[in-house]
């Protein structure tokens, strides 16, 4: 998918919304136990309740190779049911991978062209080997961690280095890398007052921006600080959506969830 194929997914829908797939078979609806893949009977039913108010979903792959081969192909299961159904909508592999350059471009081929994900999540500590791999695949996108919402995030992204935070310099750093145009990046949702900063070294770049909702980020403060002229923002929310009732009627109550999200992001968008 095309970053102007997304932007106009958004200006269509009205929102910037992508919901974290982040499944917990401790945490759903305990009638879905029942069912012979109760992690994809989960997902698809948060997908058919909610399609319609997202534009991106982003399983975060821990919560599938925590199950296993039965989890790996749940995760299998749950993209291709994207792809094949829903396929306006940008699909983000929450991997945070990042290796040597060979590792580096086997994990990108299982992402972007085994699981056929849009994007993947990419830690970028190794550097410019270690990332340029997964920048190679045309309409692919790598989203870098640049600054993230845990409070670790303050031992070394915000430190400063020869007169300069950290992350800032990650920032700076990769847009010198080839095929830069396909990066977009992680900043936390709890550092909105870092946003503008951040927009002055990456104004075009699309963010992905976990910690509304569940983690305590607020929504009109991200907007005020990183939005651009292409809105560049990918609002994530997971717990909050997903885990909004554990009875029968859970995706409605999901979608409800979803719905209030987008309707203030209609309302910022109009504004």
């Amino acid at each position: 998918m095309t970053t102007n194929q997304l932007v106009q997914q958004i200006k269509k829908k009205k929102s910037f919304l992508c919901i974290g797939l982040d499944v917990d078979l401790n945490k759903i609806p305990p009638h879905l136990l029942k069912e012979e893949d109760p992690i994809f009977a989960f997902n698809k039913a948060i997908i058919d309740a909610t399609h319609h108010l997202c534009v991106a979903y982003k399983p975060n792959t821990a919560f599938y190779e925590a199950y296993g081969l039965k989890g790996w192909k749940a995760l299998e299961k749950t993209i291709n049911y994207l792809n094949e159904n829903h396929p306006e909508i940008f699909t983000i592999a929450d991997a945070k991978r990042g290796d040597i350059g060979n590792t580096s471009t086997m994990y990108a081929k299982a992402f972007f062209e085994d699981l056929a994900f849009d994007s993947v999540t990419v830690a970028p500590y190794m550097g410019k080997d270690s990332v340029e791999p997964f920048l190679a695949f045309e309409n692919k996108h790598t989203i870098l961690l640049a600054l993230t919402s845990n409070q670790g995030a303050f031992d070394f992204q915000t430190q400063v280095v020869e007169g300069k935070e950290l992350y800032k310099q990650v920032l700076e750093t990769s847009k010198t890398w080839e095929h830069s145009e396909n990066l977009m990046y992680v900043v936390g949702a709890t550092k909105a007052e870092f946003l503008a900063d951040i927009r002055q070294i990456i104004p075009d770049s699309f963010l992905l921006v976990p910690g509304v909702g569940a983690q305590g980020g607020n929504l009109q403060d991200v907007c005020k600080y990183g939005m651009n002229n292409q809105i560049g923002l990918l609002i994530n929310s997971s717990r909050g959506i997903i885990y909004a009732s554990k009875e029968t009627d859970f995706a409605k109550a999901s979608a409800m969830k979803a719905k209030a999200l987008q309707e203030e992001m209609e309302t910022i968008l109009n504004y």
